[in-house]
């Protein structure tokens, strides 16, 4: 089960209380939500405000993304909230970096309309979204692959992704936690390569002879994926488009 240490999720809670719009929720995106954070890793907090209606109707609007990278007593952290109108639009087209961040389990801040908005999530739930996961693979494969040494994160990263986008395109779910995600799909690699990342700087790194084997996996997980996004009972299109609209516009009512 994942979760965050009491006195830094109050710290983390403490900021989010600061922020000059109202909050519909924060959650913990990035290594923390993947499952192999470094000792040192930053927190990743990502979440949706909600502008006023006087700040959305006007030539001068508010803020539509806000940005905040602190460094407090060693803690490290940076949160970005988009406006409700904008998130709600992404949640619309295939991406699949806010279903993550709207359904991470770790909730720093929430809302009854966080829950709402979650069931409405799973109405703009596509196949589609699977070519999120093959480009954002294919990005981090690059990366890695120029790299030398090459080191053992961004391969992480191209696993999480892959295995993200299978088990979504078989369940319709969001499983974004490398760890949880393997114990479907027992890969016995997964756990040596977590260890290492933990391990620090000095095991974080891949010898030259690994890059056929991972090369193979790499390749043979796309397959899987293609296969997943060929086979999937998932819809062509979104469904949510009326029901974010509903939600949206009695934010906007009660937000003053």
């Amino acid at each position: 089960m994942l979760v965050i240490q009491e006195k830094i999720r109050k710290r983390l809670e403490a900021e989010a209380a600061k922020q000059l719009y109202p909050l519909l929720f924060v959650t913990v995106s990035g290594a923390h939500l993947y499952g192999f954070p470094s000792p040192d890793s930053d927190y990743d907090l990502r979440g949706v405000h909600v502008l006023p209606v006087n700040e959305v109707i006007g030539l001068s609007t508010g803020r539509e993304t806000i940005e905040v990278s602190k460094i407090e007593d060693g803690l490290e952290f940076d949160l970005v909230t988009h406006d409700a109108k904008k998130f709600f639009g992404l949640m619309l087209k295939k991406n699949g970096y806010v279903l993550e961040q709207l359904y991470s389990p770790l909730i720093i801040q929430t809302t009854p309309e966080h829950e709402e908005l979650k069931e409405i999530g799973k109405l703009c739930i596509t196949k589609h979204h699977s070519h999120h996961y093959f480009g954002f693979a294919e990005t981090q494969w690059k990366l890695f692959d120029k790299e030398r040494p090459r080191r053992v994160k961004p391969l992480l990263y191209v696993y999480r992704v892959l295995l993200t986008g299978i088990h979504l395109m078989r369940t319709g779910q969001i499983e974004a936690n490398l760890v949880t995600l393997n114990e479907e799909f027992k890969l016995s690699y997964i756990h040596d390569l977590v260890a290492r990342k933990l391990g620090g700087p000095e095991k974080s790194t891949l010898a030259d002879a690994d890059m056929e084997f991972y090369t193979k996996e790499y390749e043979r997980l796309r397959a899987e994926l293609e296969n997943a996004y060929q086979q999937s009972s998932l819809p062509e299109v979104p469904s949510g488009k009326g029901a974010l609209d509903s939600l949206l516009k009695r934010l906007r009512l009660g937000s003053k």
